[in-house]
């Protein structure tokens, strides 16, 4: 068995293929459609799109690049679509001494990136036709000006849910994009917490230490969830997408870390699980966590229980960012489970909790793959740890996560 195979830690799982992207290593979000997988580069630029039929010997087929200086890192696709944010590439201007390390997440981002005169990135939204699964196309692009998309979520459908940081505002809003004709995407709605319209006149009115500012939003049905980073979440009503309306908002930060980064909805069971990301080496930014909501009374969204971190060895001081990411948000053409909860833990790897008992989280299954021969991150001095960032979950059980330097891999979890 090949050594990329042999995980650092597993329970209930096992490695079945790794590929290294055709030497692009690096991956943020991840997508899997029609047997091939579309992954999302945080340092080298573009995406690249992998054969993934055989998972135990997935083939990489082709590098997408974008323009420089631009991130593409967060992709969605359904049917034979997709669609990739475009947006500044923050770790170029960091590395370019903008700002210092680490400060892309505190506090407002519109102060720190200079919006006048041509912008050297790409700001919005590609749409692509994938019929041909290792051929894209591109057939439109949705300029949308600023810094450019974050994030977007579309499982299907006339609409797409974007987080976007336009001119006038502190930092990423919410906004709605008409998608009934995909070669002609439209912004027709925008919504934001009070305080970030700042062409308007609003001030913020939070600790200027806290970064505000929308992730990305998970919408079920006519119900959106919203991530708001150090704001917390909110619950809005997206039936009228011309006119969304704030239902409710919860925010544990303070006392707790902050920085809430995904908000899956599972209307079945009247719950929501929130997933705060981590961002500092060895916890300097706090323990992140993962919290079970109880939701069934919209107005007012309770918070019931949260996971217990990974403990079997000490991840605070392994190197890198320990804490959560992402999770698989129960897509439609994935595998969907009001039950198990897939989240990517960086340099913990993968974590499967049994939320079956909303009360008591139990996690039922990990995997800690090896870590990098080297480093696709170009910032110094960076350790050499594995660092899973996504997760996706196909409809056969098969786990896919993408890793910052580590490429590919792909899972089989025990009775799944």
């Amino acid at each position: 068995m090949s050594d990329l195979l042999i995980p650092d830690y597993a329970k209930n799982i096992r490695l079945i293929g790794h590929s290294d992207q055709g030497g692009r290593a690096d991956g943020i979000q991840i997508m899997v459609s029609g047997g091939y997988a579309y992954v999302g580069h945080v340092f080298n630029n573009g995406f690249s799109i992998i054969d993934v039929r055989d998972p135990k010997s997935p083939q990489f087929v082709k590098h997408m690049p974008q323009p420089e200086g631009t991130w593409s890192q967060h992709i969605q696709t359904h049917g034979d679509i997709m669609i990739v944010n475009n947006m500044c590439d923050m770790l170029k201007v960091e590395t370019s001494g903008a700002f210092d390390p680490g400060d892309y997440y505190k506090g407002s981002v519109a102060n720190k990136v200079d919006f006048d005169g041509d912008k050297p990135w790409s700001a919005g939204m590609r749409v692509y036709d994938i019929s041909n699964r290792t051929n894209p196309r591109e057939i439109a692009f949705l300029d949308v000006p600023g810094l450019g998309v974050h994030r977007t979520f579309w499982d299907g459908g006339d609409w797409v849910y974007i987080s976007a940081l336009p001119p006038g505002f502190s930092d990423d809003i919410f906004m709605i994009v008409d998608f009934r004709c995909p070669e002609k995407p439209e912004v027709i709605s925008k919504l934001w917490r009070e305080g970030m319209n700042t062409a308007a006149g609003e001030e913020p009115w939070w600790d200027p230490k806290y970064r505000y500012a929308l992730h990305h939003a998970i919408i079920k049905g006519d119900l959106g969830a919203a991530a708001w980073r150090d704001g917390g979440m909110s619950l809005i009503d997206v039936s009228d997408r011309y006119n969304p309306k704030f239902i409710s908002h919860d925010n544990p930060c303070p006392p707790f870390a902050g920085h809430t980064h995904n908000t899956l909805p599972l209307p079945g069971r009247g719950l929501m699980f929130v997933v705060e990301e981590s961002q500092a080496d060895n916890c300097k930014d706090g323990i992140k966590r993962n919290w079970v909501y109880d939701i069934s009374a919209l107005e007012n969204p309770v918070t019931i229980a949260t996971t217990i971190p990974p403990d079997e060895v000490d991840y605070k001081n392994k190197g890198g960012q320990f804490g959560p990411h992402n999770v698989h948000e129960n897509r439609s053409e994935g595998f969907q489970s009001e039950d198990l909860m897939f989240v990517s833990y960086q340099n913990a790897g993968l974590r499967v909790y049994d939320i079956s008992n909303k009360f008591r989280p139990e996690e039922v299954a990990a995997c800690v793959p090896p870590a990098p021969k080297k480093l696709m991150d170009y910032r110094p001095n960076r350790p050499v740890v594995v660092d899973t960032t996504d997760v996706y979950v196909d409809k056969q059980g098969l786990i896919y996560t993408t890793d910052m330097n580590a490429g590919l891999f792909i899972m089989e979890m025990d009775g799944l």
